[in-house]
């Protein structure tokens, strides 16, 4: 399908879908949303000295970027393997006019948003020291075949119900819960109920949370041990 590429609210750039009439972020900022869901509501909330996260799906790298931005500003010698999902990856013509390099300030994190995109796929490789990036290149319900260590943390960011339903039912959250460790977390823009419901009904703790800038709420989603009451 054919992209576009527009402006969103925060001066950051997003990908547009005529067809579906679907961004790949929120209109409301792209840069702003990334960050609110996946790092303030995500990463700062993982504690552990090696942090596993997978995404679905990588798009246009920019979690991994913000990520890359706040491991680096870390104090702590931490480890992080980043494992994500994509069917349809983005250009260089698309990379290179997103220009999301141009909103960090870190040299490091600049000439990572290149790296990300040029570096192998099926491959694990060391973007910047100790945060090692895995790009897999298949449809998201090819996750339970995917070789993965016991996953942190979840940045579920898939496209919105509206446009792919079957992205937002059980059988793509249970693929994702078998490869998630007790204690994980899950996070995501969305606020579903019927999402609350299915992620309640695989033994996650659900937390409604504000959401970020023209969304109410979203959900954060920590995996329970098994037969564990609230």
């Amino acid at each position: 399908m054919k992209r576009e590429i527009k402006a969103t609210s925060d001066g950051s750039k997003t990908l547009y879908i005529s067809e579906l009439n679907e961004n790949y972020h929120s209109h409301n900022g792209a840069l702003t949303e990334a960050k609110y869901v996946f790092i303030d509501n995500g990463l700062k909330l993982v504690y552990n000295y090696e942090i596993n996260i997978l995404e679905l799906g990588f798009g246009t790298g920019l979690n991994v970027l913000v990520t890359i931005d706040e491991f680096l500003k870390t104090d702590k010698n931490h480890i992080i393997h980043y494992f994500t999902v994509e069917k349809y990856p983005v250009t260089g013509d698309e990379i290179i006019n997103l220009n999301y390099e141009s909103f960090f300030d870190n040299l490091q994190v600049k000439e990572s948003y290149a790296k990300i995109h040029e570096s192998e796929w099926n491959k694990s490789i060391e973007i910047v020291p100790n945060f090692f990036l895995t790009k897999f290149n298949c449809d998201f319900f090819e996750i339970e075949k995917l070789d993965l260590p016991k996953i942190d943390l979840v940045y579920f960011d898939c496209f919105g119900a509206r446009v792919q339903p079957d992205l937002w039912e059980k059988p793509l959250f249970e693929q994702v819960t078998s490869k998630m460790k007790v204690g994980s977390l899950l996070t995501t823009y969305s606020s579903k109920g019927s999402v609350r419901r299915i992620l309640q009904d695989l033994n996650f703790k659900v937390e409604k949370k504000a959401g970020p800038p023209g969304k109410r709420e979203m959900i954060n989603a920590i995996l329970k041990e098994e037969n564990l009451n609230d």
